[in-house]
């Protein structure tokens, strides 16, 4: 067991990297971030350069550390969290990769999914993998690469190529080329990992055209995955946890038992609810994951993604300029008392659970001569909370069917849910109380206690949850009725969006 007081977890995002040095009581002690470059090379795709993802990374673990005031010897372990399904392909000889990353907003294989479910797959991918079949996940994005950059399939036969989400990038990186894996909860989201029997899935591969040989090895998230080279940090860490960022978000919160559920307001929205560790199949419209797994035991959690949730201000910011920055929202939207009828569904890649439909593209509806940006610029803000709202009820459905209780309370984190007027609209409209624990930096947090229980800085998960504290807890104050009537509205509203 190290005598190091401090943990560092890199938090690999959508729009930016972080990295954040934590004490043993889980207390943020400093932090670094860098926003990088988005690439829209055509209408649907998204793009992001793998080198400038690592150069970011990299110079935030620095720069976090020397804030701090500490060296490599002062850090027990490192973990990583990171934006999932986000695909690199790269060459296992220097390790350049070989065309931009296709991240996980890409919906550029739509055509390919429609294909594979035509050919009778649907069922058997989410039996084997949880998932449905949908742009978002890793697979499909992975055999378009193979298919699209020459001689791509043939060199990843020969061994010469590797595939990794955005976490088997970074550990390749950190390690100088010596690790190529991943962790459980990152492997269950690219479509091809076989979550029931814990391995790739060879008739998925086969299906998709994607040679073995370039996959990943898959570990618990809590894990002795490797040290760093001495230079990247001044000194050899343990990289001793990884999780996606849904799964690390759970993990912070305390999120160790069946029916904990958290919502993240990020660029998406990420509801999840452990259920323990059995296979739980959703029949609403939700995808069975992997949870962050610190020990041999294999967990589970339904989860329910929202493509467009925080991204819904980045385009009144940038799109409409309704507002200068992020932060100005919640006064705008609170100098009028409602939407006045304005709903916005903000499809602008598709719509994710429980409605998965890659085709939906956003409307603004309810519209009249008295509508104004204000408006506008609240049903933006309460989208969020409307789509979480309809995965939670989905979730609640599906934990009845099995036996269990609907979901009593929702934990939140993510830069969104300092909003205090979301929060009390999203308590509102669920009838729940919604608890925002004082740490709102969960994912990295959960990086960090996964990474601190390898290397023995904590005992166990007990421990953990013993440091969870709440912040406020927004108690629900709206009549059910009209609550009910806002969410007929909302799905009146994606009706219309889904309309041919």
């Amino acid at each position: 067991m190290t005598r190091a007081r401090h943990l560092l977890a890199l938090d690999q995002g959508t729009s930016s990297s972080r990295s954040i040095v934590f004490d043993v009581e889980g207390r943020v002690v400093a932090m670094a971030q860098r926003e990088f470059a988005q690439h829209y090379p055509q209408p649907g795709w998204v793009e992001h350069d793998p080198m400038e993802i690592w150069a970011s990374q990299l110079a935030t673990a620095r720069e976090a550390l020397a804030r701090a005031g500490l060296a490599a010897a002062d850090v027990a372990a490192l973990g990583i969290t990171n934006q999932r399904e986000t695909t690199v392909l790269w060459e296992r000889a220097g390790g350049r990769p070989l065309a931009r990353a296709i991240v996980w907003q890409d919906r550029r294989t739509a055509p390919a999914c429609e294909a594979l479910k035509a050919a009778g797959w649907a069922d058997r991918v989410r039996e084997r993998t949880g998932l449905v079949i949908d742009p978002y996940f890793s697979g499909t994005k992975l055999a378009w690469l193979l298919h699209h950059l020459p001689g791509a399939r043939e060199r990843a036969r020969r061994g010469e190529l590797c595939f990794g989400t955005v976490d088997s990038w970074l550990l390749w990186q950190l390690t100088g080329g010596r690790v190529h894996a991943t962790d459980v909860s990152n492997a269950s989201r690219t479509m091809l990992w076989n979550i029931r029997q814990d391995r790739w899935d060879d008739e998925i591969l086969d299906a998709l055209g994607i040679p073995p040989e370039v996959l990943p090895a898959v570990h618990p998230s809590s894990h002795a995955f490797g040290e760093t080279l001495p230079e990247v940090l001044g000194g050899a860490v343990a990289i001793g946890g990884i999780a996606g960022d849904q799964q690390a978000a759970l993990f912070g919160q305390a999120g160790f038992r069946p029916g904990i559920a958290k919502n993240t307001y990020g660029t998406g929205c990420f509801l999840l609810m452990h259920t323990g560790d059995r296979f739980e199949a959703s029949a609403n419209g939700l995808v069975t994951t992997r949870a962050a797994q610190a020990g041999a035991t294999p967990q589970y959690a339904l989860e329910g993604s929202v493509f467009i949730g925080g991204a819904v201000v980045q385009w009144l910011r940038d799109g409409l300029h309704a507002i200068r920055a992020s932060g100005e929202v919640e006064a705008l939207a609170r100098s009028v008392p409602d939407a006045g009828g304005v709903i916005v569904v903000p499809a602008f890649t598709g719509l994710g659970a429980p409605y998965w439909n890659a085709e939906a593209r956003g409307t603004i509806v309810g519209l009249t001569r008295g509508s104004t940006v204000a408006h506008i610029a609240r049903a933006a803000l309460e989208s969020i909370a409307y789509q979480s709202a309809a995965l939670l009820q989905a979730m609640s459905r599906d934990a009845v069917a099995a036996g269990g209780a609907p979901v009593s309370e929702l934990r939140v984190d993510g830069g969104a849910c300092v909003n205090d007027l979301l929060m009390q609209f999203q308590a509102d409209l669920l009838g729940i109380p919604v608890l925002r624990p004082r740490a709102v930096e969960t994912t990295a947090l959960g990086a960090a206690w996964l990474a601190g229980l390898s290397v023995g800085t904590w005992p166990d998960e007990a421990a953990l949850a013993a440091q969870w504290r709440l912040e406020r807890r927004f108690e629900p104050t709206m009549p059910r009725e009209r609550a009910e009537n806002l969410m007929q509205g909302w799905e009146r509203a994606v009706r219309q969006t889904l309309a041919p």
